[in-house]
């Protein structure tokens, strides 16, 4: 289920290190994949590992906290048919409590996303075109997995203790039905209206035939309404955030405006720009929401882009920048001022080796390529992207 095997790693790390050899470590694979918190501030306290999160593959863990200071964490599972997550703590939010603050996300209930949607299958064909109620939508309940309370555990899936919810995360969202995703990433609540988006990458395998047949979990479905999906999608939903019930629907169908299987909030597609494998997320102070691309399957490099939420331009997404070839854009953080973006593994493409790189980003000529951070701002004294 994480890719381990019998056979060598790409990376070759188990032989210089017992600890990356399953065969003489097997139980070593199951210390990661957890929610580690820091204190950034204190550079000698100890990482606080949160096992009630559960384990899987955390590409993110946001916060959201509720108006009684309720705190709720959303994960998405990054891998292929994997799952969408959400912590609520039992625990509040005390202002200025650091010590206290620090526990909340070992005190609450770990549960699992299960979705369904509004219109008949036979709607939904795998082409991604809309079915005939106007829209990639449906109902959704969060599932308990497990409780944690002052160190006590409380496992609510049948056939699993709470130890191993907490260490098989993934079997035991299983056993209560979770819906297989493609590839959540990143989760954002918005800052203003406090509804959820959750960028979902790609999952070529799904509903796949040829060579990829044998991979495919699950055929198309109204949340993940693309065969063979390359592209992306970026779902909304509006969820009660400390509660056990949400609404969701697909806000963004990704690929080419150009191309019947895309869908912009219901835009005109003639006026948005290409976009393909959303990552990352973020919103700025104008309530736009931010995404940055890992994968383009457009042929053209990632990049950030901007898409209205809300009102009559809802899905209205145009690009801001793109970045190096073969490279990722993630991290976004977009103030009035500036808008800082990380540039990830310029160069790294298939066919790359490091005496002939694909890149040679940022340095030029003959440099070795590296990550770098990219900040950009306007040189006419205005802010914001606007007027721009």
């Amino acid at each position: 289920r994480f890719g381990f095997g019998d056979e060598a790693s790409d990376r070759k790390w188990e032989n210089y290190d017992d600890r990356f050899d399953v065969t003489k470590t097997p139980n070593e694979v199951n210390r990661f994949g957890y929610i580690v918190e820091f204190d950034p501030f204190d550079p000698e306290s100890t990482p606080i590992k949160h096992s009630a999160n559960g384990r899987f593959k955390h590409e993110a863990g946001n916060i959201h906290i509720t108006e009684d200071g309720t705190v709720v964490c959303y994960s998405g599972d990054d891998s292929r048919f994997e799952y969408i997550y959400k912590f609520v703590s039992s625990k509040k939010m005390v202002e200025g409590d650091l010590e206290h603050n620090m526990t909340i996300l070992d005190n609450g209930t770990l549960y699992v996303a299960v979705m369904e949607g509004n219109s008949p299958e036979d709607e939904v064909d795998g082409s991604g075109v809309l079915p005939e109620d106007g829209a990639f939508d449906g109902t959704g309940t969060w599932e308990p997995l497990l409780t944690c309370e002052d160190g006590n555990y409380e496992s609510h899936v049948d056939g699993f203790t709470a130890e191993e919810v907490a260490i098989f995360t993934r079997e035991a969202a299983d056993e209560v039905g979770a819906t297989k995703m493609d590839r959540p990433e990143d989760i954002e609540v918005h800052p203003t209206s406090s509804k959820v988006y959750v960028a979902l990458t790609n999952n070529s395998y799904r509903g796949a035939t040829g060579e990829n047949a044998d991979s495919n979990q699950e055929d198309p479905m109204e949340w993940a309404p693309v065969k063979e999906n390359k592209n992306g999608l970026v779902m909304e939903i509006e969820d009660d955030h400390a509660g056990e019930s949400f609404t969701w629907n697909l806000l963004l169908v990704c690929g080419d405006p150009a191309e019947a299987a895309t869908y912009f909030g219901g835009f005109d597609k003639e006026k948005v720009s290409p976009i393909s494998c959303p990552d990352n997320l973020a919103f700025d102070n104008h309530g736009l929401m931010w995404i940055s691309t890992d994968g383009n399957a457009l042929g053209s490099n990632d990049g950030l882009y901007a898409v209205t939420t809300e009102g009559k331009n809802r899905g209205e997404l145009k690009c801001f920048l793109t970045v190096p070839v073969s490279a990722e854009t993630c991290g976004p953080i977009v103030t009035d001022e500036r808008v800082m973006v990380n540039v990830q593994h310029p160069g790294e493409s298939d066919d790359a080796t490091f005496a002939k790189p694909t890149s040679n980003w940022p340095d030029g000529g003959n440099s070795t390529p590296r990550p770098a951070v990219v900040t950009v701002w306007r040189t006419d004294g205005n802010i914001g992207i606007q007027d721009a």
